[in-house]
Formats: structure tokens, C-alpha cells, sequence
């Protein structure tokens, strides 16, 4: 396993937005694309061409998969300066002894070690988000020409996994010994809401079939809603509830603030979609975001990342069901 390079901290984050980081400037690009796209739609909308699936306003469902970037996975390594840390439970009495009974207890208990005190750690986790699954729900409504807005919501759940490595000796011995580790794993999870608002043009390709190119604007929001580590089987939270304490026997817990912040950021997309006559249309397509993924630790640059979908949507404009 590889060590990451150690990022910046809390304050340096914060002193890097008290500078106005790229956040402004992210803004400014993302409603001059938005704009660009209304003045091109505007101008260009003229009589609606027959055989365009969609006419006025219409509701989407979608489903896909977001490839999330690893850029701020390095957030749920648990090293000292993060957050949720490892040796915050190490440290404590209250959890300590639960961790080594659970270390002894295992099918690689540890030697010479003869309290949670004298527990080190070999190696810290590399962190990696997994491929995950993204729903959502939207409006749209379509004008002559083949112009649309839309707006879309969707969800994600995200998780972060790594492993690291617990010292089974009291003396630190070399990483081509595999014998003399513990391998513990490392799970972080998160949910994503995403906010898109674009334009994009429609343009038939025949047969039913249509192409649309869009883009616009992306607010999200992350909130952190686990961290734990399994160790010789048993999982143990590392959620920071402590308000950065070392945790004491008997000691209460804080109220969790949540970790993760709102960000900002700008997408394009396109898709291939199949017009269901007097219905509405199939899509398949493609999104990618350079967006903000953000948290108490990072912002800024440091939060700005690629992030993929390949989606699934299903949009219906003929409501004459819900007549009589």
C-alpha cells in the first residue's frame, strides 16, 4: 500500500477561502454558459419540426452510475490530522480495551503487546471511493426548434475503502514480514445530492432517434454519514462525536455536526435518445462534472474535481391519463 502526500489542514483551507479561492470565478463561468446557451436557444427557436419527442413540459426519471473522483478520499484515512481518526480510539480506555481484547481474541493476536496503550500502527490507509448508483427525478420543458431547460435532482451514496495495518509486535518489523501485521479495514460513507439547471438542443438523427447536447449549472451538497474500522472483526465508529476530545471512560458524546459542506460547479452532457410517439423519450447518455465536492476540511481547488455519470432517463410529456 502506498502513503498519500500529507494535505493541507483545517486553517489552511479556511485561509485559502478567506482569499476568495476559485469559488467566485466558478460562479461567473457556470451562469456565463447558462446565459450562452438561453441567447442560443432564444434565437434559434422556431417552428418545432415534426418527430421530435418531446413538446412543452415534461417529468424524467433517471438512473445510472457515478464514477466518483478519489481526489478527497485521503479525508477518511483517519491519520492524526483528519477529522475521524484511528488513534482516537486507540487512546481511549473506553474503546482500547475492546480493540485489543478484540486483537487477542482473533486468529492473529498480537505479541508483546500488553495493553491498547502500546498498540501502533504500521501503515495508513489508501483511500478510494467506490463506483456507486445515482436516482433522480426532473423537469423539463422543450420548445420549437428542438431548445430545452431542464432542472434534476439526484442522489448518490458514496463510499470511501481502504486497509491499513496494525503492528502484531511491540517492535515495528519490515512490510516484506506480512506475518507480523493485522490488517484492519477502513470504511467511509457519505450522501450526495445534486442540483442540475441547463439548457441543451435536440437534434434528429432519424427513425425515432434524436441527439441532445446540453450543459449548465451544478449545486450539490455532502453530507458525512459514517466512518468506521473493522478490526479483528468488529466494527468500531470513528465518527468525530467528540468534538476532537480524546475519548474518557464514562466520558458523553457531542452533537455531530455533519462533515460535509455545499459546493458548486459547472457540467456538460449528451445523450442518444429514442422518441416514443405521443409519449415522450428514452435516453442514454453521458454527464461530466467539474464540480466542487466539499467538506470542513477542504474547499476551494482542493475540492474541485471530474466527476462521470452514465445515466438511464425516461421522460414522459402526455399527462392525458390523468383526464377523465
Amino acid at each position: 500500500m502506498k502513503h498519500r502526500h500529507r494535505h493541507k489542514t483545517m486553517c489552511d483551507s479556511a485561509s485559502n477561502d478567506d482569499a476568495g479561492g476559485s469559488t467566485p470565478r466558478l460562479w461567473y463561468v457556470a451562469l456565463l454558459l447558462v446565459a450562452m446557451l438561453a441567447t442560443g436557444g432564444v434565437a434559434q427557436a422556431k417552428k418545432r419540426p415534426q418527430g421530435f419527442g418531446l413538446s412543452g413540459l415534461a417529468v424524467s426519471v433517471d438512473a445510472g452510475l457515478l464514477i466518483p473522483s478519489d481526489k478527497q478520499a485521503f479525508l477518511y484515512d483517519g491519520r492524526d490530522e483528519r477529522l475521524n481518526t484511528i488513534r482516537r480510539l486507540l487512546g481511549s480506555q473506553t474503546y482500547g480495551e475492546q480493540i485489543w481484547n478484540a486483537l487477542q481474541n482473533s486468529s492473529t493476536p498480537l505479541v508483546g503487546v500488553g495493553s491498547y496503550s502500546q498498540i501502533t500502527i504500521a501503515e495508513y490507509p489508501t483511500m478510494d471511493f467506490r463506483l456507486t448508483y445515482q436516482i433522480g427525478l426532473g423537469l423539463r420543458y422543450d420548445y420549437d426548434g428542438g431548445w430545452g431547460w431542464f432542472l434534476r435532482f439526484d442522489y448518490s451514496r458514496v463510499r470511501a475503502t481502504g486497509q491499513f495495518l496494525i503492528n502484531r509486535t511491540a517492535s515495528p518489523a519490515s512490510m516484506t514480514n506480512q506475518g507480523s501485521y493485522v490488517v484492519c479495514d477502513m470504511v467511509g460513507q457519505e450522501n450526495r445530492i445534486y442540483i442540475d439547471l441547463g439548457l441543451d438542443k435536440r437534434f434528429l438523427l432519424g427513425n425515432g432517434f434524436e441527439l441532445e447536447i446540453g450543459g449548465g449549472l451544478n449545486v450539490n451538497n455532502t453530507k458525512v454519514q459514517k466512518q468506521y474500522m473493522v478490526i479483528a472483526g468488529q466494527s468500531f465508529s470513528i465518527l468525530n462525536v467528540w468534538d476532537g476530545d480524546v475519548v474518557q471512560a464514562g466520558a458523553g458524546s457531542y452533537e455531530y455536526q455533519n462533515q460535509g459542506r455545499l459546493g458548486i460547479g459547472f457540467f456538460g452532457s449528451v445523450a442518444l435518445c429514442y422518441a416514443i410517439a405521443n409519449m415522450g423519450s428514452v435516453d442514454v447518455g453521458y454527464t461530466l462534472y467539474r464540480t466542487q465536492t466539499r467538506y470542513i476540511d477542504i474547499s476551494g481547488d482542493e475540492a474541485t474535481a471530474l466527476q462521470h455519470v452514465v445515466f438511464l432517463r425516461m421522460s414522459l410529456n402526455n399527462f392525458s391519463f390523468f383526464g377523465s
